[in-house]
């Protein structure tokens, strides 16, 4: 294997639109102590890369963006026992920096990848289905979820929204999905979504409550922030969990923490999967249960966009126009 000593590279000098991403060929070193070298097949698109590009997650500038990829692994450094040279990985973790062709990195949230799973496939679900792995498994409302309970999972046709719909009939959840147009409702039920709503035309507050007899549900799954979040807290039954996990439509504002009791004892958690990502025991924990339920076939990783990564500017404006569905991947 011919060691990369370039890397074509999407890097941000300022926060601000897609049209700061530029393509730049910057050098590639040798791993230190606790890292990797890896050279990318594929890579992975976030909201998460959205945020951090407009500066409402901020970074030091310049930026490389990105944090989701699969490839080769070319050099590992000193200390790094899990892998090794010629290993298929991918990874979803920081610091920012897979929109290009390889990249240094540390070693810690790298982890082996199967031959039963393509390169493009696991850049497409590392972020989004570890995402999933972490709501449905650990982000749980007061006595757990059992089989039969309602969840409501915002954006439901979106990369995490089409995995957890799978994942949550597999575990026996009836999942209600909010989409945006009745396109994307079906494709919600057609990936296990028990019941949609096209929040577009429907009043999902209500409809919530007539799918659950009046009952509201334990959970709702929220990534969309501004424009959710308020009348999310009115689908939930008393003690219920409401679990923000993104603002794809702008952040929370501030709330009065009252409202929390005036709505029946809610609990309300902001989560985020890189809390769970805290050393490589529990990233290969739950690597395995993902590449295990992917496996398995209950979970088919949908690949609906593909970009060259020169182009990685195009994909971010048509995922923030709401263009996309499913995964998304760069092509180095």
């Amino acid at each position: 294997m011919t060691a990369t000593t370039s890397s074509p590279t999407i890097r941000i000098d300022k926060p601000g639109g897609a049209e700061e991403m530029k393509l730049v060929d910057l050098p590639i070193g040798e791993p230190g102590p606790g890292e990797i070298r890896i050279r990318h097949h594929a890579c992975g698109l976030n909201f998460i890369d959205v945020y951090q590009r407009t500066g409402l997650y901020p970074f030091p500038m310049p930026l490389t963006l990105g944090m989701e990829a699969a490839g080769e692994i070319e050099a590992v450094g000193a200390g790094v026992t899990h892998l090794k040279a010629g290993d298929r990985a991918a990874y979803c973790s920081g610091p920012p920096g897979s929109y290009a062709l390889a990249r240094v990195m540390p070693a810690k949230n790298v982890v082996k990848l199967p031959d039963s799973i393509a390169y493009d496939t696991a850049a497409a679900m590392m972020l989004k289905g570890l995402t999933a792995q972490y709501l449905l498994k650990k982000t749980l409302p007061q006595g757990g979820l059992q089989a039969g309970d309602f969840v409501v999972f915002h954006a439901a046709a979106g990369g995490v929204g089409l995995i957890a719909c799978q994942w949550a009939r597999a575990l026996g959840y009836r999942l209600i999905g909010t989409a945006g147009s009745d396109e994307k409702c079906a494709l919600a039920r057609e990936h296990g979504a028990a019941h949609t709503i096209n929040y577009r035309t429907e009043d999902f507050v209500a409809r919530v409550k007539e799918i659950t007899g009046g009952q509201g549900v334990k959970v709702v799954y929220d990534s969309v922030g501004k424009d959710t979040f308020e009348r999310s807290l009115d689908c939930l039954k008393p003690f219920g969990l409401m679990a923000c996990f993104g603002s794809s439509s702008g952040p929370v504002p501030p709330f009065n923490v009252g409202t929390l009791a005036a709505k029946g004892s809610l609990y309300l958690t902001r989560a985020t999967l890189f809390s769970h990502l805290s050393s490589q025991e529990a990233t290969d924990a739950m690597a395995a249960d993902l590449f295990d339920v992917v496996g398995s076939g209950k979970v088919r990783i949908r690949i609906d966009q593909r970009y060259p990564l020169a182009e990685a500017a195009q994909a971010h404006r048509d995922l923030e126009a709401r263009k996309t569905t499913g995964c998304t991947i760069l092509v180095p």
